[in-house]
């Protein structure tokens, strides 16, 4: 008998579920399958880890469509849940990097993930040295 496969969570910050609506529903298809093989703990063919972001707990789904490029940023450094830190499309035509506003809100939302998830360790272990 096989366990049951765990889904985890997703949890979108800012507009980014908006956002995302706004696209293509080709492009909201394939984002979409990506996120739920991230949820099952599986990375999709489409999904690469974000450049300067040292690890792999930073990941984008590149999807290509009518001639543009959109791109969904997420993050499993928490591994009970997903967290989608932003959703847009790239304008830019020179190169593939990430424009500097765009990894300005990525990097803000994380940082301010990072703290949220620091004050709730804290105050778990808290609970567990009054006891």
């Amino acid at each position: 008998m096989a366990l049951p496969t765990i889904i985890k969570p997703v949890f979108w910050l800012g507009h980014s579920k908006h956002d995302l609506s706004g696209f293509a529903e080709d492009v909201r298809d394939e984002v979409g399958q990506a996120l739920f093989e991230a949820q099952k703990g599986g990375r999709h063919a489409r999904v690469k880890p974000l450049s300067g972001y040292g690890d792999a707990s930073v990941l984008e789904v590149v999807s290509d469509y009518a001639g543009n490029t959109f791109r969904l940023v997420y993050t499993v450094r928490w591994p009970e849940r997903i967290y989608v830190l932003h959703v847009f499309q790239k304008k830019s035509k020179s190169g593939s990097k990430t424009p500097k506003s765009d990894t300005n809100l990525i990097d803000a939302r994380l940082a301010r993930l990072t703290d949220l998830h620091a004050q709730q360790t804290k105050l778990s272990k808290g609970d567990k040295n009054e006891r």
